[in-house]
């Protein structure tokens, strides 16, 4: 695990803000860390980070012990927390000449890592007149710019358009898949995250409610079949004696549970046999916007 927090709890005065978590965040993985505003996310992201102290022995970097290992385990991230540290009166090239100067790397790294996230031709124009997509990716650069093996991204679509969020989506793609980064990235955008996500944790109120594979967590969710047919009431009725358990009608289509392709297919061709025209028949699973509602409601 290259992120491990075990029973991790933490108080601000006498409000428990995160509630017994216990993080698992494999190597190479993007882990969506889900939450509502208020959730708990932020906060967590800041003790990783040692920004906020935390229990001996609950929180796990690289395999050891973030506050006896504090420095080595620091200088394997690199992290975006809300808004990038970014000089608006220096261009992008200087903001990361700056932090090169800062970690003692070699100059030309800013050259690289401008390339690295699209910025190039955009190397001289000052930082403060860059679009917010821009300022996020300038803001990742400076998080990439130490090489590390773990990136840790609080909500880094907040505020940007598609074209920006797009970008940023496929930024994170390509460190994971092609650079071997681990990504653990927050989000509230969770359309964004059932993209490019292999791993999911939804906490709310401080506590982690699910953890597992993308996969995983939609295997949480029963699939229906949806038939659009003609003369649906009909249809529904038709179904019913013939032993299948109708979930839902509404005004053009019937709901199902699924069960197997060769039950759709059965179902279709005894509509099609007895005179219903059947216009389509899919099947649906929820996505992760109404999983996390299902999940999050009575939590």
């Amino acid at each position: 695990m290259v992120i491990e927090t075990r029973g991790l709890n933490h108080y601000f005065g006498q409000q428990k803000v995160v509630d017994n978590l216990s993080l698992k965040v494999q190597k190479g993985s993007i882990y969506g860390f889900l939450g509502p505003n208020g959730a708990g996310k932020t906060t967590s992201i800041k003790i990783l980070l040692n920004l906020l102290k935390s229990q001996k022995d609950t929180v796990y970097l690289f395999g050891k012990e973030i506050n006896s290992n504090r420095i080595k385990s620091l200088k394997r991230l690199g992290a975006l927390v809300e808004q990038p540290a970014i000089y608006a009166h220096l261009s992008g090239k200087e903001n990361l000449i700056n932090r090169c100067i800062l970690l003692s790397i070699n100059k030309r790294k800013a050259d690289e890592m401008l390339a690295l996230v699209g910025l190039t031709e955009a190397a001289d124009k000052k930082a403060g007149k860059y679009s917010l997509g821009m300022k996020q990716r300038l803001g990742i650069s400076l998080a990439l710019l130490s090489d590390p093996e773990l990136l840790l991204l609080d909500e880094p679509t907040n505020g940007l358009d598609p074209n920006g969020i797009i970008e940023i989506r496929n930024l994170m793609i390509e460190l994971a898949s092609k650079h071997g980064k681990t990504i653990l990235v927050s989000s509230h955008l969770l359309s964004e995250i059932e993209r490019i996500a292999t791993h999911v944790g939804i906490i709310n109120k401080g506590k982690l409610l699910f953890q597992g594979t993308i996969t995983e967590l939609h295997d949480l969710s029963k699939p229906t079949i949806e038939i659009e047919v003609s003369d649906i009431d009909r249809a529904s009725e038709f179904l019913k004696s013939n032993g299948f358990e109708v979930n839902t009608i509404e005004e053009k289509k019937i709901s199902l549970m699924y069960k197997s392709a060769e039950e759709s297919g059965k179902i279709n061709t005894l509509l099609v046999q007895n005179g219903f025209t059947v216009s389509s028949i899919y099947q649906v699973r929820k996505d992760l916007e109404h999983l996390f509602l299902d999940i999050t409601k009575n939590n």
